[in-house]
């Protein structure tokens, strides 16, 4: 079965953002909507899928939880190669969708079919459980990688992101008093999600145009 795409921004574009969703957000839900919408605004084409768990839910009244990350990988990779894109493509995702893509980049960086890897709030470690952390991969990947995290994001804050070993390739841009969908709280920080999703295009952008690939 092929994959079923949501298309945004123009076909133009110099750069293709293929995203995945969280664990439990839909391609098409509210806050994918929204960073596909800021990313395209600025100028890149963004492509979403979703998982086959996820669209199991449009056809029943069930909710079957997420699989174990790892077995979700051979669908990210039905994706790239589904989408075929002819330009540079970054891959990524929300939250669950970018930790799996971060889990791929590498061999499809060594075979040149990417070109970097964008997470949307990496869940560092489960909620609430700050030992168990998903990082041991991050520590010496090669793709360029850029992650926009909220600095009181419950799945990394700014401190305990601090103290992780990570590779020199990835780069993460800090949104200040941002969760974990990069919203702040406007009477404390200044900022209002329009302000971050803004901040977020806009660094994804420039970081996008200097990717070799």
């Amino acid at each position: 079965m092929s994959t079923s795409f949501l298309f945004s921004g123009p076909d133009n574009a110099p750069v293709t953002i293929l995203l995945a969703h969280g664990a439990g957000g839909a391609m098409d839900s509210a806050g994918m909507e929204r960073f596909s919408e800021a990313l395209a605004a600025a100028g890149m084409r963004v492509v979403r899928f979703e998982f086959g768990y996820m669209a199991a839910r449009r056809r029943s009244d069930r909710r079957p939880p997420p699989p174990k990350a790892e077995t979700l990988i051979p669908e990210y990779l039905a994706a790239v190669r589904d989408l075929g894109a002819s330009g540079p493509l970054v891959i990524g995702g929300k939250s669950m969708g970018g930790r799996i893509a971060s889990m791929v980049a590498d061999d499809l960086y060594r075979s040149g079919d990417i070109a970097g890897l964008l997470c949307l709030g990496y869940p560092f470690h489960p909620m609430g459980k700050p030992v168990q952390l998903r990082t041991a991969h991050l520590t010496a990947i090669e793709t360029p990688t850029l992650i926009c995290q909220g600095t009181r994001d419950a799945f990394g804050t700014r401190e305990e992101v601090a103290g992780y070993s990570l590779s020199p390739e990835i780069e993460i841009f800090w949104l200040e008093d941002g969760d974990h969908d990069l919203k702040p709280r406007k009477a404390i920080s200044g900022f209002s999600a329009a302000d971050h999703m803004h901040a977020m295009a806009s660094r994804v952008g420039a970081w996008a145009s200097g990717l070799q690939r």
